[in-house]
């Protein structure tokens, strides 16, 4: 019988796909917690706009609180024990949520202190996956392997919201939560089967010496905001993370109470939405190549702010449902293509021994931004509605590009060399 399975690439890298599958099934499952969580706290719970919020700003807390010193940490220690931690703490908290359910127990503060502690255990878990990929691959494979990761994501993003909108109507929002737990479970046994060694890691100076935490996270903030590159792309990505949280931390509560959608359709737009992330891993390679990397960042996400405008002027009851299906399209294919271009620029020019303290320090600029955005959205909402909040989103999710713009990555059309490291010069006598 002839062998159908690719050959090219990453298709025969045993460790990526235990990696890959591991992540496919995680992926499935947190989007189809995506959805429901927020559903726990509108339908069972009756939370409110601000309350919706808060939980989505007490998810991203974690990345301000503890991205700088997790990628430290993830620096004096192998990934792949911190990836296999982060799945199984996840599993056991969400866990908790249809648990306290079926005890009837279940309350919004619950709901929050499981947010904050996923938020934390996804912290340790993204700094280690970002630094474990480089050493787990070839560097010509780099882009390939963010490439099918960001398929697997999109295929979630097409598959999860739909089954997790199905779940919540039939058997209701914390029994999806549950799947999202035991999909935790099976992505660490695949990481746990990972079987290639990793490199010893050295936390040790030139002395003999253990540094200070504070030394190395000063060495990490100087890599990235010493590189003007570097420093575009953080400053981009988190004003485009803080606007873009004006629309989809109250997207839900948007849909339910003002389009009066049914869970069901909502799932539906975010499936058939996701249709574009898929598209844009698929061809996030060739755009690269073809465009170039600064043009393609600009260009990128700068529709992203026209397609969310789209959101905000969908009229309620069905006829919402064309406009938010286009503009959830056009954003998965934006997003997905930035996300993959920058993700592995940066971890091609960043040195093997600073990638824990250079995907921290990423995290930290462009996702501590969220919860602040996620806090603004509540209030604008309470103060001037949900319409108008989210085409503020719009507005200043496009004006994000102005970073790139007006930083050497406009010109940057190949994937560069690494940097290399200075050498230490011996002290004069």
């Amino acid at each position: 019988m002839r062998n159908v399975w690719p050959t090219g690439g990453l298709w025969r890298h045993a460790d990526f796909l235990k990696l890959w599958t591991g992540e496919t099934i995680s992926q499935f499952g947190s989007q189809i917690s995506q959805i429901a969580l927020p559903f726990v706290a509108i339908l069972v719970l009756d939370a409110s706009a601000f309350q919706i919020a808060s939980l989505a700003t007490v998810e991203f807390l974690p990345f301000i609180l503890f991205a700088l010193p997790a990628g430290v940490w993830v620096d004096r220690m192998r990934r792949r024990p911190v990836l296999i931690a982060g799945d199984v703490g996840r599993a056991v908290l969400l866990a908790s949520i249809p648990i306290a359910y079926v005890a009837d127990v279940l309350t919004l503060g619950q709901l929050y202190v499981v947010g904050f502690l996923v938020g934390i255990c996804t912290v340790f878990f993204d700094v280690a996956y970002q630094s474990y990929l480089p050493a787990l691959v070839e560097r010509e494979h780099i882009i390939d392997g963010n490439s099918k990761m960001e398929i697997t994501r999109s295929a979630a993003q097409i598959g999860g919201p739909g089954l997790g909108g199905a779940i919540v109507q039939a058997l209701t929002a914390p029994y999806a939560v549950l799947l999202d737990a035991l999909s935790f479970v099976a992505s660490a046994l695949f990481v746990w089967r990972i079987r290639k060694v990793e490199e010893p890691v050295v936390v040790e100076d030139e002395n003999g010496e253990k540094p200070r935490m504070k030394t190395e996270l000063r060495e990490g903030l100087s890599f990235v905001l010493g590189n003007p590159n570097l420093r575009a792309q953080a400053g981009c990505t988190a004003t485009s993370n803080f606007f873009s949280q004006f629309a989809f931390t109250i997207l839900i509560l948007f849909a339910v109470r003002e389009l009066d959608l049914e869970p069901g359709l909502i799932g539906l737009v975010f499936s058939l939405g996701a249709i574009g992330g898929l598209v844009g891993a698929v061809f996030a390679n060739r755009i690269s190549a073809r465009f170039g990397i600064g043009p393609t960042s600009i260009v990128s996400i700068a529709v992203s702010g026209p397609a969310t405008l789209l959101v905000a002027s969908a009229p309620p009851g069905i006829a919402a449902l064309p406009i938010l299906v286009v503009a959830m399209l056009v954003l998965g294919i934006t997003v997905v293509v930035y996300n993959i271009v920058q993700v592995s620029y940066r971890q091609t020019i960043c040195p093997p021994r600073l990638q824990g303290r250079m995907n921290s320090v990423m995290r930290f600029m462009v996702w501590g931004t969220i919860p602040i955005g996620n806090l603004a959205a509540g209030a604008m909402a309470t103060v001037l509605g949900l319409r108008p909040t989210i085409a503020v989103g719009g507005v200043g999710t496009g004006l994000a590009c102005l970073w790139l713009i007006f930083s050497p990555q406009r010109h940057l059309r190949d994937m560069p060399e690494p940097l290399v490291e200075p050498v230490a010069q011996p002290e004069a006598a």
